[in-house]
């Protein structure tokens, strides 16, 4: 369901920019790239949580 409402919304912003005639705001190379970097943030935040409790106990 996650990624039904992912992709509706990114559909939907992107009607938005195409009505506006408005580029989006970074190429679509570097806008993956930040959203690797995202998803690679998110999963290490929980194994840097552990690593530290780890240490900690």
């Amino acid at each position: 369901m996650s990624y039904l409402i992912s992709l509706v919304i990114g559909l939907g912003v992107g009607l938005l920019y195409g009505a506006l005639d408005f580029r989006s705001p970074a190429p679509p190379a570097i806008a993956l790239v930040g959203l690797l970097g995202m998803l690679a943030g998110e999963q290490l935040w929980p194994m840097g949580r552990q690593l530290v409790t780890g240490w900690i106990s």
